[in-house]
């Protein structure tokens, strides 16, 4: 097979119009010669960190899209299934994603649960992963979210890590706003990389003390515009993510959208290119080829530079996407799941109080982090409500995995004015997690998750709708389009309702993430992120 037209050598910083010939799954020759084809050939995009589970499709329905859009290759941390069903859950993604010519390269979650002070569905303990890390399909230590570990050495955190570099393994980090001289015994510890930096600043110090800085674009978190300036100078340390992905936005578009986006700032096309198909290759020591004879023939075909549409993707010699068809194949798979929560009523979500001012969790639009705020109670017979006025509503994380007592807090910049919204995707343990504008429409809300034994909802007085995720309560069994079709029907119930987030279920799914500051709720009680304790919703 031989492909024609404009080849982008993104290492030698050249293109020119030439012959690719591909034999035996591989590239056998790149010459240089006249042709007509006036589109671009270059290496395949590859997300360097992504929750697969996030875009609530399983891995093979997750490949069905992603290669429309140009991406081959993901790095992929399969932590949400592995906090629902364990080392159980990791081998399901392995399994349904080796089915596919698609290239996910999973790692080891090293955070099951994510924190002690949260109800998960298992545990994955330093010996586990050692046993994750001699497989040689588990790429890399994922996200070590458990900095105040590292930094106080406990010893089961520094046990893991010390796995991953006898197997030589990269170690993936996650450390929001971590500066200084913390952040110098976090590095020391072995850890290579971030995709958590707020700031240009924070983003500078990660990369002159030795890290690898992914610039993270996803449905939720947003730091593109925070962090792109760094790319002119340091792309060859610089990747491109998208953390979360939901469904919905996965159809428009994914690592190539971060490309033309940088090159519409004017940033050298090579270094943005270095950056979505060469840097995660190298760092992670992945299969997947750069476009050089003898590489693997992983190629796309993209009709320009600038807006990076793909015409076709090859993985492996293999035509994976044409000209607007996925020809990835149906895989057929088990719904694994662990779901054992009951109903619960009305006064389960009652909060008795006599306070005159709560702590409450400030939501920021487009962002994991939040703002802890004191603010003036609302009270009806001696119970603490929501109040649509000051957009102080009522929030619950319920605990899925056994009857326990729902936990309860209040947040801010939800904006619903009637009903509830209600997810079982909540990161990171995926208990129940719910907002709503009374007790019973919260009630409902998350009764209407337990029934389905998992999924995203939306109720008001006269009407519920609900997206099932029956594959661990976090994941879809339907395909990309149908999946994707009907969240962004919950998603405009959602606005409708009154919320003007932009993602409104992406960020309650981050509500419950106690490793991102400053307050969240877990099914165990309010949590100040910043102290690593539990707080009282009550201000004294």
């Amino acid at each position: 097979m031989i492909l024609r037209g404009n080849i982008v050598d993104i290492l030698d910083r050249k293109i020119f119009k030439g012959e690719v010939t591909i034999e035996d799954k591989k590239i056998i020759s790149i010459v240089e010669r006249d042709c007509i084809e006036d589109h671009y050939i270059l290496p395949g995009f590859i997300d360097a960190h992504i929750h697969i589970e996030s875009s609530m499709l399983v891995p093979s329905e997750f490949a069905k899209v992603a290669v429309k859009h140009g991406t081959i290759a993901t790095v992929s941390d399969p932590h949400e299934i592995a906090n629902v069903l364990g080392v159980k859950g990791i081998e399901f993604m392995i399994e349904n994603g080796n089915k596919t010519p698609f290239k996910f390269n999973f790692g080891a979650p090293s955070c099951v649960p994510a924190t002690s002070f949260e109800s998960a569905g298992a545990v994955i303990n330093a010996e586990d992963i050692k046993t994750l890390m001699e497989n040689p399909q588990i790429k890399y230590l994922a996200e070590m979210m458990n900095y105040p570990g590292v930094l106080f050495k406990d010893p089961e955190v520094l046990q893991k890590i010390e796995w991953a570099k006898h197997f030589n393994k990269p170690i993936d980090g996650h450390a929001p706003g971590l500066r200084g001289d913390d952040l110098s015994t976090y590095i020391s510890a072995g850890i290579s990389t971030d995709h958590e930096c707020f700031t240009y600043e924070e983003g500078l110090e990660k990369l002159q003390k030795g890290m690898k800085v992914i610039i993270r674009e996803g449905s939720a978190a947003k730091n593109f515009e925070a962090l792109i300036g760094l790319l002119n100078d340091h792309f060859e340390n610089m990747m491109f993510c998208s953390d979360d992905k939901h469904p919905d936005d996965l159809l428009l578009g994914h690592i190539n959208q971060l490309c033309a986006r940088a090159v519409a700032k004017g940033i050298d096309v090579f270094k943005v290119l270095q950056a979505a198909c060469i840097n995660p290759v190298t760092h992670y020591n992945i299969n997947v080829g750069l476009l050089k004879v003898g590489d693997v023939a992983d190629v796309i075909i993209v009709e320009d530079l600038k807006d990076f549409k793909t015409l076709q993707t090859y993985i492996e010699g293999e035509l994976v996407f044409d000209n607007g068809i996925s020809k990835i194949r149906n895989v057929e798979f088990e719904n694994l799941n662990n779901f054992k929560t009951e109903q619960k009523s009305t006064s389960d979500f009652q909060y008795s109080s006599n306070a005159e001012t709560i702590r409450v969790i400030e939501c920021l639009d487009g962002e994991l982090i939040t703002n802890q705020i004191i603010e003036h109670a609302t009270r009806n017979n001696g119970n603490l409500v929501s109040n649509t006025q000051t957009d102080i509503l009522k929030m619950a994380v319920v605990n899925r995995y056994k009857n326990e007592q729902p936990a309860i807090a209040f947040i801010k910049n939800f904006g619903l004015k009637q009903g509830a919204i209600a997810s079982s995707v909540g990161h990171d343990s995926h208990n129940i997690i719910a907002v709503g504008v009374s007790d019973d429409m919260i009630c409902k809300a998350v009764n209407l998750i337990v029934e389905n034994k998992g999924g995203i909802c939306a109720v008001s007085p006269s009407e519920e709708k609900i997206v099932p995720l029956p594959v661990a309560g976090i994941m879809s069994d339907q395909d990309a389009e149908t999946i994707g079709n009907a969240y962004a029907e919950l998603d405009k119930m959602a606005k409708q309702l009154g919320s003007k987030l932009h993602a409104p279920y992406m960020s309650l799914s981050f509500m419950a993430l106690l490793v991102i500051p400053s307050l969240k709720l877990s099914d165990k009680g309010l949590f100040d992120g910043n102290t690593f304790k539990f707080t009282s919703v009550e201000v004294e």
